[in-house]
Order: structure tokens, then C-alpha cells, then sequence
């Protein structure tokens, strides 16, 4: 099979269908475009027409070439390319590509670098390379197109004033001064007019203005300021479309060999870059449309790669501009409420109609509207957004180097001197270690951060030996490697120095960041090499374990064996004991989670408001295996244990709290948990692992709360289950939330019969006391509380469970009444009965707290919001209730997929 032709993943829940024989073959369905996608067809044409007549004019090629790489855009690579809602066409980041190489090697030429161009991006498409193109430094990325962008403001401003742009930027520099003495009035106004629609329209206010924004700014600034023009009579140059009949094609490249391949490769590079990272920022447009991630799925970059090929071949053969994904547009495409790639193709079809029959408009228009509209999007290549990223990234040396060597030397130079300069500070990054040594109450404290390797070995040997004999000493690593020549030298110094009748504390900033002292053999007096039970990676980091204190005359001991993974953002709580006994049925009942994640409060996630500690903050695969001791004694690596496998949404519900299942065996204090670990050690594991790792980065801030005071911003109800983090999944942390959590997450009726005073108490502390903002009602999917409503029987036993669980009969019988709406999700149906009753549950306790007096006192005055959220376990994904910031009752209601926002990187 061919490398170029995608393969297909075999879809084991698909049935294929077989008509019976000597029957007529089934239908073909007839191609439809929905009407979502002709509105964004339209939103998108009205955009792409000005722009693309611009960015021709700011290259120096026939504008007629703008409009065929606009159509072509639409229709190849909307139709081949593997991002279904991203929008291609000419681009303002090739503007300056392009122009100098019609400066050097003319029209014709430039046409066929383009469809040289096209087939060095299907050469890299069909070696599925699109991925490593993303390797390049963001910072060199926005620093390229910063570059692009002073480059085209500082020439079209020439036209805007009403000259001619010169070759180079520097020479736009020099000839400004000259050019502000000879003001031409008529262009100068023309543009002055399309600057202020298209600062000002977006920001019409009111309930008009909300109507006039949905046509595109980039129309109404062109289109006012030609109506303006031709009213006024001005006298200036406008758009000139030649017949289609004397339109340029593409020729034989001329030229020397070395300088075309130059161009290919810049106009390669330009190209795929920006349609791929293009292509990865209209994901996460997608990702924040309830739905249209299921619908569309995520970009396929190497077909991508193939699209836009096949289009700037077709575009560069056809006399059109060089093609790339376009921001702007796949925006506006994305935000109009595309649902296919039929919105891209027809927006295509649509500038191709546009150029065959509105020519007689198009030539109305102003040359200096159009340099004007254009300089407007080379001054926003220069994002202010992007600049602070990179500047907290510290890479804004990378940054501006590659800016400044767009603007002076050009693109591929720019971004050849941004690549050396992203290497040389890696290479400092990795080679700077800051030692510091500090006397504290008693005991030596030496901190190394940054990577420890033997470039820093001297300097920590030097800092080491400063430390007197006898001595307590705390040697803190925080960094994220150490090679194998700082470990000897540090384990070396340790030796020595217990020898000598002092103690030596080695710690880092997380599980497994410590050092281990290595293990004497009776029979040797060479030391073995260091073992771990952390982490199976071979490097010395991988041998440390979470804190090591070394006594003069006796072995080395640590707090508890680290066998268990703490909690990180990125990184999944795995623990393996030594003996792990199996859990019951664990063959045939799929498990919702992995096992050993009883422990659920870890380290914590500090709100916005808070300073998140970066130790908190590493990055972990999340796939990395465990490894277990060999039960045997061997220290060598155990058979390791991988939790990648996606879990089922459709996940085992907890246990139905006794009154339709059996409980989880509860072990007594001191005896061993199911993971093989006695449960007191387990907490006093977790204990020591928040007072070395986490207590010294949020004491700062528990201490400010302890004198001042908690003021959370709401009260959270949710439900006991063990699988529902709080603070993990609100992103907040010490100060934020006012937590009550019961089973099944209710609300009981205020009264004496059926009141419950710890419920009720916490919600009037919560609204009268701390003056929360709003409630929050969490339920969560596959809950034992709800199945055991589903499956009780009546009579028996009241037991106190059953008593309580009598709060959750109205969610039941809300359920049962078919003259109520059932609660649902926006984009699928609930898995079962289990489910739905679990969304009902979370409206009709939003009733219920409304029936409280103080919560709807709080309501009538307008100081308390009520939210509903249901938290799906096994997708780790949350839904907001939509309609339950008002006063009035939900009938209902939808739980709308909360996706990821848009951020610029």
C-alpha cells in the first residue's frame, strides 16, 4: 500500500450493511448542505473577498491572483485537507515571502515556486511528518509572524499615505519621512475612514449593535469607505481586475538553482507551519462547541499536509497566491456555527462567483482601503498576548531575535538565527545550576536548583566540603535530572560526611526526588548500585527516593517505601504494593477507576487567585509504567504496570450502599488495605509526603487565611463517592470552596419532619455568615446512592442509611411523573436509568434548596446564583446545568458540555 494513502482504523462498533440478494440496492442519500453551514459559507466569503484583493495588492502580483487562491483554498483544501473547518486561502504570513519573490524572479516564476512548493508538501504528507513540524519553539513561530507583520504595516503605510512601498523595510524606513511631506489628502482620508470602521464596529454597543456585529468588520470598512469615495468624487487609484483572458499562468521556473531552492523551502516552510498550527487552534475552537468535537473529531495534520499541497499546486498552476490556513477566517468559520467542511468549500464556490460577476463592484474599490485594511492585520500579527506568553516563558530573547531577523534579513534567515538562539538557551537552561548554602536554627541547608550535572560537579563539590564535620545537613535538589557524575560526587560526600559523625537529609520537591544511599553488600565494600521503587527509568534521579536521612553507624532509613504516585495535573495516582491481592471479580467487572486510588486528596491545585507553586506543576508522562519490587527480594525491575487503557464511559456504578449490593470490606486500623499496604502506614505516608512536598509551598498561604479568614466564593454540595476531587476538578484550592459532601448529594426540605439540621446549618452559615456568590449541586455518574433508590424494595429495616436516602424519593418520583421533562445531556442520551436519575437528582435538589429561607431570601435580592453540574467519572468530564442563574424553576433543564477554552499559546 502506498505511504500516501491514509490508513484507516477498523472500527470494531461498526456493522457494515449488506442489502439482501436480488433486491435493489439501497439509496444514496442525497448531499445536502445544512443551513448552519451556508450562513458560515457566507460570513466567511465576506471576510476572505476584501482580504485576499488586499494581500494580492501588498505582494505586487495581479489582484485577480488573490481571488483564484481564495477559491482554490476553499474548494481543494477544504475538500482534501484533514481539518474540516479550518479555512485556506492567501495569507498575510506569506505576504512578505511573496513579495520578494516576485521582486526577484517575477510573476510567472513565483507561480511555479509555488507548485514546487505544493510538492514538497506532499512529499512531507506522505512521510507523515506533520507532527514534528510542531517542534518548532512557539516563540519562533510568533516571533516569525511578528516579523511578517511589522514588514507589511510599515510598506502599506506608504500606500495608505498615498506613495509606493519600497523593496525592504529599511528602505520603507528611510523613504517615511519623505513620504509624511508628501501627503496625498484623498488617501489619506480613504484609509483613515477604513481604520475607524474597523476599530469601531466591533464595539457597536447595545441590542442593534449586537446585530450590526454579525457582519464582518473587514466589508463594512471597505465598503464604507468606497461608498464614501465615490460619493465624495475623490480622484485616486482603485482596483483594477484585467480580463480573465489576458491573466497570467504559471511558467518555467527561472532563475539560479540554489536561490529557487531557497525560495521552495521558505515558501514550504511558511506554508505548513502556519496551516498546522492553524489547524491545531481550530481544535480547540471546536473542543469549546458543546457537540461539534463528536461531529467533526480532531484535525488529521498529515492529510492536512496533503490538502494544502494539492491546493497550492492547483493555486500555483492556476496564476493564484501561495495557500495557508488562514486565522481570521477559520475563526470567524468556526464562531458562525459551521458543522462541515461543506461551509469551507461553498465559501470557495462563493469567490468564485464573486470574481466572474461583481468585477464592476470590485473596481470601485480604493487601493488605499484595501493597504489600509491590510497593515491593520500586519500591526495584529504583532500580538500583545503572545508577547506576554513568551516573556513568562522566558523565551522572550528567542522571540525577538526571530522578529528582528525577519524584519532585517528576511523569513528563512529570520527564522534560521531564532532556531540557533532557541538551541544556545536551551543549552544555558541545561547547564546553569544555582548552589546557595544557608545556616537555619542550627542545621546547613544546601539548595541546588536547575539541572545538576558534572558542568556543576566543582561547584557543588566546593560547596559541600564548606560544610563543618559533625554537622546536621539539609541538601534540598530542586531540578529534574542529575547525571551520573553529580550523583557519585554527592553520594561520595554523604558517605563521608556520616562517617564523620554528622547526618545528611536529602530531599526534592517531589516523590522521588531524594536521594538513596546505596545498599552495602556484607560480602563487598563497593556500594550496589541504587535501587527504586518509584520510577523504573534508568537515570540516578530515578534512584531517589522521597526523603533520606543518614545516621553516623546506622543504615539509612526512609519515612515509608514509595510505592504510590502522588497526584500532579498531569499525572494518573498509581500505586503497586508488593503483594497486591486481587480485587473481587476484578476479571469481569470493569473497574471505573485504577486500583489504589482511594486516596483523593492530593496535592492540591491552587485557584487563580492563589500562587500556584511550579513544583506542583510538572509535567509526567502519564503513561509511564510502575514498577513493584519482586516479591522475591530482588531489586531489580518488576514486570511493569501500565494504566493507559481508556476507560469506559459506560463505568460500574460504587456499590448501592448495602441496600442492593454489598459494601467495600472496611479493614480495621493497622491491618492491610487491598492494595497490600497496612492502611496506617498509607496515612502516614500521605501525611509525610504533604509535609515534605507540599506544606512549605502553600504554608505562605494557609497562614494569610488563618488571619484572615475563610471567604469562599460558594458552597459546593456533592456527593461522598471517593472519585469526586473537589478541588481537582474546580481547579481550586485552600480558601475557595465551602464543601459539604453527603451520599447522593441532598438537600433536604427544611422542616422538622423531613429537615436535616447539618445540612441545613451549612447552608445557612454558607449564604448568612460567609456570603458565598452562588451554590453549587455536583452529582456524579455511576452513584450508589442512586442505584439504591432504583433497587430499593419497600419494608424491611429502617436503617439510618435508608432513612437518609428518603430525601432522594422526590428526585425518584420526578423521574416516574412523564408531565415533568427529564434533566438531559446536550449531545447524546444518558447510558441507563442509573444515569438519568442522577441528572434528575441534581434539579430537583435545586428545588430544594430554594425552599430554605435563606437561599431564597439571598435570591429575591439578587446576591446568590444556584448552579447545577453533573461530574461523568469514567470520561473525567464535567456538565453545567444551563438556566439555573435566575430565580425561576428549572423544567428540566440541559447539562451542557463544558469544553476547553481558547488560549493562545
Amino acid at each position: 500500500m502506498s505511504a500516501c494513502v491514509p490508513t484507516r482504523t477498523p472500527d470494531s462498533t461498526h456493522t457494515e450493511r449488506v442489502h439482501p440478494p436480488h433486491s435493489p440496492p439501497p439509496r444514496r442519500r442525497r448531499f445536502r448542505i445544512e443551513g448552519a453551514d451556508v450562513s458560515s459559507a457566507i460570513a466567511v466569503f465576506l471576510i476572505a473577498l476584501p482580504l485576499s484583493l488586499g494581500i494580492a495588492l501588498a505582494t505586487g502580483a495581479p489582484l485577480q491572483a488573490g481571488l483564484v487562491a481564495a477559491a482554490v483554498g476553499g474548494i481543494v483544501a477544504g475538500r482534501l485537507g484533514g481539518s474540516p473547518l479550518q479555512v485556506s486561502g492567501p495569507a498575510a504570513g506569506l505576504t512578505v515571502v511573496t513579495a520578494d519573490l516576485i521582486h526577484r524572479y517575477g510573476w510567472r516564476t513565483t507561480c511555479a515556486i509555488t507548485v514546487l512548493a505544493g510538492l514538497a508538501q506532499l512529499g512531507l504528507g506522505c512521510l507523515r511528518v506533520a507532527r514534528s513540524a510542531l517542534a518548532v519553539s512557539p516563540a519562533i513561530v510568533h516571533g516569525m509572524l511578528a516579523g511578517i507583520g511589522v514588514t507589511i504595516a510599515v510598506a502599506q503605510l506608504h500606500i495608505v499615505l498615498g506613495g509606493n512601498p519600497q523593496s525592504s523595510v529599511l528602505d520603507n524606513l528611510r523613504a517615511l519621512p519623505a513620504q509624511l511631506t508628501d501627503l496625498r489628502p484623498a488617501a489619506v482620508t480613504v484609509s483613515l475612514l477604513t481604520l475607524a470602521l474597523l476599530m469601531l464596529w466591533p464595539r457597536l454597543p447595545g441590542r442593534a449593535g449586537r446585530v450590526l456585529r454579525t457582519v464582518p468588520a473587514a466589508l463594512v470598512a471597505v465598503a464604507g469607505a468606497t461608498a464614501t469615495a465615490a460619493l465624495a468624487g475623490l480622484t485616486q487609484p482603485r482596483v483594477e481586475l484585467p480580463s480573465w483572458h489576458s491573466h497570467a499562468l504559471a511558467g518555467l521556473p527561472e532563475g539560479p538553482v540554489l536561490g529557487l531552492a531557497a525560495a521552495v523551502l521558505t515558501t514550504t516552510l511558511v506554508c505548513s507551519v502556519q496551516s498546522l498550527l492553524g489547524a491545531v487552534a481550530v481544535d480547540k475552537l471546536i473542543a469549546s462547541r458543546p457537540g461539534l468535537p463528536a461531529r467533526v473529531g480532531r484535525s488529521d495534520l498529515d492529510r492536512e499536509l496533503l490538502g494544502q499541497g494539492t491546493a497550492n499546486i492547483v493555486s500555483g498552476s492556476l496564476g493564484g497566491l501561495p495557500i495557508a490556513g488562514v486565522a481570521v477566517r477559520s475563526s470567524a468559520n468556526v464562531h458562525s456555527g459551521a458543522v462541515s467542511r461543506n461551509s469551507t468549500m461553498l465559501h470557495g464556490v462563493l469567490v468564485v462567483v464573486a470574481a466572474l460577476l461583481m468585477v464592476p463592484l470590485l473596481e470601485l474599490i480604493p487601493l488605499a482601503s484595501l493597504a489600509a485594511l491590510v497593515m491593520a492585520v500586519g500591526i495584529q500579527m504583532v500580538s500583545l498576548n503572545h508577547i506576554r506568553t513568551v516573556t513568562r516563558h522566558r523565551e522572550v530573547l528567542v522571540y525577538a531575535v526571530t522578529t528582528l531577523g525577519v524584519v532585517v534579513m528576511g523569513v528563512l534567515e529570520g527564522v534560521a538565527l531564532g532556531i540557533a538562539v532557541a538551541v544556545a538557551v536551551s543549552l544555558h537552561r541545561l547547564t546553569r545550576t544555582r548552589i546557595t548554602h544557608d545556616e537555619k536554627e542550627g542545621a546547613h541547608h544546601v539548595h541546588v536548583r536547575g539541572q545538576l550535572t558534572f558542568l556543576a560537579v566543582p561547584r557543588l563539590s566546593r560547596v559541600l566540603h564548606q560544610v563543618p564535620h559533625g554537622t546536621h545537613v539539609v541538601v534540598e535538589l530542586d531540578g529534574s535530572f542529575m547525571d551520573h557524575a553529580a550523583y557519585e560526587s554527592l553520594q561520595d560526600w554523604q558517605k563521608t560526611h556520616t562517617a564523620q559523625g554528622g547526618t545528611v537529609e536529602l530531599t526534592g520537591r517531589r516523590a522521588g526526588t531524594g536521594t538513596d544511599t546505596p545498599h552495602t553488600d556484607s560480602t563487598s565494600t563497593e556500594p550496589s548500585p541504587p535501587t527504586s521503587t518509584c520510577d523504573p527509568t534508568s537515570s540516578p534521579t530515578s534512584a531517589l527516593t522521597p526523603t533520606t536521612t543518614s545516621h553516623p553507624g546506622t543504615a539509612p532509613s526512609t519515612i515509608a517505601d514509595c510505592r504510590c504516585r502522588p497526584w500532579t495535573p498531569w499525572r494518573n495516582h498509581q500505586c503497586e504494593g508488593p503483594a497486591a491481592a486481587p480485587m473481587p471479580d476484578s476479571s469481569s467487572t470493569p473497574s471505573a477507576e485504577p486500583a489504589g486510588t482511594s486516596g483523593t486528596d492530593g496535592a492540591p491545585t491552587l485557584a487563580s487567585g492563589h500562587p500556584t507553586p511550579a513544583s506542583l506543576l510538572e509535567p509526567s508522562e502519564p503513561t509511564e509504567p510502575v514498577t513493584s519490587p519482586d516479591p522475591t527480594g530482588s531489586t531489580g525491575p518488576a514486570t511493569p504496570t501500565h494504566h493507559t487503557e481508556p476507560i469506559s464511559p459506560t463505568e460500574t456504578p460504587e456499590p448501592a450502599l448495602a441496600l442492593a449490593l454489598p459494601a467495600h470490606p472496611v479493614a480495621p486500623f493497622g491491618s492491610t488495605s487491598l492494595g497490600g499496604e497496612p492502611s496506617a502506614q498509607q496515612l502516614v505516608r500521605g501525611i509525610s509526603a504533604f509535609q515534605r512536598n507540599t506544606a512549605p509551598l502553600v504554608r505562605g498561604e494557609l497562614a494569610r487565611l488563618a488571619r484572615e479568614g475563610q471567604r469562599p466564593s460558594q458552597l459546593f454540595l456533592t456527593c461522598a463517592d471517593s472519585r469526586v476531587v473537589t478541588s481537582m476538578i474546580t481547579s481550586s484550592g485552600p480558601g475557595d470552596l465551602f464543601v459539604v459532601r453527603n451520599v447522593g448529594n441532598l438537600v433536604p426540605l427544611p422542616g422538622e419532619e423531613s429537615g436535616d439540621d447539618s445540612v441545613a446549618a451549612a447552608i445557612e452559615y454558607a449564604v448568612d455568615v460567609l456570603e458565598v456568590g452562588s451554590i453549587t449541586v455536583c452529582g456524579h455518574s455511576g452513584c450508589g446512592a442512586m442505584q439504591a433508590l432504583l433497587n430499593a424494595e419497600p419494608g424491611g429495616v429502617r436503617t439510618p442509611l435508608k432513612r437518609w436516602l428518603r430525601h432522594g424519593l422526590p428526585s425518584l418520583e420526578r423521574l416516574a411523573d412523564d408531565g415533568r421533562p427529564w434533566a438531559r445531556l446536550a449531545g447524546r442520551a444518558p447510558a441507563d436509568a442509573v444515569e438519568q436519575l442522577c441528572l434528575n437528582n441534581v434539579v430537583q435538589q435545586l428545588e430544594h434548596l430554594r425552599a430554605h429561607e435563606s437561599v431564597a431570601r439571598a435570591l429575591r435580592d439578587g446576591a446568590l446564583e444556584l448552579h447545577g453540574m453533573y461530574f461523568h467519572v469514567g470520561e473525567a468530564q464535567a456538565y453545567l446545568l444551563t438556566g439555573t442563574g435566575g430565580t425561576g424553576e428549572e423544567r428540566g433543564g440541559v447539562f451542557a458540555h463544558v469544553g476547553v477554552p481558547n488560549a493562545s499559546a
